[in-house]
């Protein structure tokens, strides 16, 4: 029942050593690592070995990897901060490309240009010190800027009504793009198609390269007191990662029902396979008690489906990612 978003050709390719070789001129061979473990790049801290490894440093870098992959047809996956992701237990045959492209210009008007690689949390302080308003509704959201354009990032905010879903569309005014024929395009607001979960990069080969957001002068306590009260709101309710790694929410949204609460009406709150348990806190939400693998993940996954579809005729949707080898 478990349907993969992500899902790559099964083809023969070399040995890591002999990948890195065809990549070198293009990349650097002193800049590829080999047979790299990628459970500690996931927020669920799970997941085998990359073929190869190479560290994006800038868009420029970004974008050369992955014309470089495509050129010499390897399979290549951009990974961000490995939220929303599950990597295969036989990983990730190819190249992955770690996004660690960070740069960030401060414009005037409260214009802000930020690779996407750019780590989320680490540009909500940059613009609150500024006193810029628009991103403090995702702190504690682990994202790059280029996975929250992806998902078109999104909370419930502010408090105490929280009334409405907050997007990051709402401050996206640009985002440079590689496209699949390999060109470097920027597009606004609306030819990024976004919904919920949903944007262009959704659209087989398209990366993002960095994204240019619109802010507002805002009032640094008040943004502080939302930042605090949205914390204290996600630490209520979700597990922490620091103690329970997980991917966030398994399974897409069904409106007007909800998954995690079909899942806790199954009485699967707890249920555990292995090392992998459904979060006591939220029932859309699987942890990693230690040693999960991620067959456990799949296995736990496939239980909760079969049983919200027997007990409610549901069909529980993955929104996460499956990357690689299981």
């Amino acid at each position: 029942m478990i349907r993969d978003r992500i899902t790559f050709p099964e083809i023969s390719l070399p040995t890591p050593a002999i990948l890195a070789d065809q990549l070198a001129p293009a990349l650097g061979r002193d800049q590829l690592r080999l047979s790299v473990p990628l459970a500690p790049y996931t927020t669920f801290r799970i997941g085998g070995p990359a073929d190869v490894l190479y560290d994006a440093t800038s868009a420029d870098a970004l974008a050369t990897a992955v014309t470089a992959a495509r050129s010499l047809g390897i399979p290549w996956f951009v990974l961000g901060l490995g939220a929303n992701i599950l990597v295969g237990d036989r990983g990730f045959r190819g190249l992955v490309i770690r996004n660690v492209s960070r740069h960030v210009e401060f414009q005037p008007s409260g214009v802000v240009q930020a690779e996407s690689g750019t780590v989320v949390a680490e540009l909500i302080a940059a613009t609150v010190r500024r006193g810029l308003s628009g991103l403090e509704h995702f702190v504690g959201i682990p994202s790059t800027v280029g996975g929250a354009v992806w998902q078109n990032l999104h909370f419930l905010s502010p408090a105490p009504a929280r009334e409405r879903t907050v997007y990051i569309a709402e401050v996206v005014r640009t985002v440079e793009l590689l496209d699949p024929a390999g060109v470097r395009r920027r597009v606004d607001h609306d030819e990024m198609r976004f919904g919920y979960d949903e944007s262009l990069l959704h659209e087989p080969g398209y990366v993002a390269l960095s994204a240019t957001l619109q802010l507002q002068p805002g009032d640094q306590a008040a943004m502080h007191r939302i930042m605090q009260e949205n914390l204290a709101w996600r630490g209520a309710r979700h597990p922490w990662l620091e103690y329970h790694p997980s991917a966030g929410s398994i399974f897409k949204k069904i409106e007007g029902v909800g998954a995690g609460r079909l899942i806790d009406e199954c009485g699967l709150k707890g249920h555990r396979i292995g090392d992998a348990q459904i979060s006591h806190m939220h029932a859309n939400i699987m942890v990693n008690l230690g040693g999960a693998t991620a067959g456990d993940v799949r296995a736990l996954i496939a239980h909760a489906q079969l049983a919200v579809l027997e007990k409610f005729d549901q069909h529980l949707e993955p929104e996460i990612g499956f990357i690689g080898e299981f």
